[in-house]
């Protein structure tokens, strides 16, 4: 599956499940980790959970496996590893703590709010 249909699809599913200001990060060029950096805020942990869950189960339906799921249990973010999709869900105190979007983005960066 290439990246811009795994990104819509890991989009298309927290929109769907009601995650909160999805943003998204073209990191292509600035990493050679991956391409995309999805952060989005979830209204608990178990909500959190809850998203990282559904976006596994529906990108495991179209025949792709998570390469990781770190922090399920309780915290208040949750990071899965798609390879060129990397989705970070916290609860808004975590977001507002860490600024993954601050970090990541440079001037002139486009990315969708």
């Amino acid at each position: 599956m290439q990246a811009e249909q795994l990104l819509k699809l890991v989009e298309t599913e927290l929109d769907e499940r009601k995650a909160h200001q999805v943003a998204t990060l073209d990191v292509r060029g600035k990493t050679s980790i991956t391409d995309f950096m999805v952060v989005a805020t979830a209204t608990s942990t178990r909500h959190a959970k809850s998203l990282c869950d559904y976006v596994v189960e529906k990108i495991k339906e179209n025949g792709v496996q998570p390469l990781g799921v770190e922090g399920e249990s309780g915290s208040d973010w949750v990071l899965v590893d798609l390879g060129d999709v990397v989705l970070h869900v916290m609860t808004g105190q975590a977001r507002e703590f860490y600024q993954l979007e601050k970090l990541w983005s440079v001037a002139g960066d486009k990315d969708k709010q």
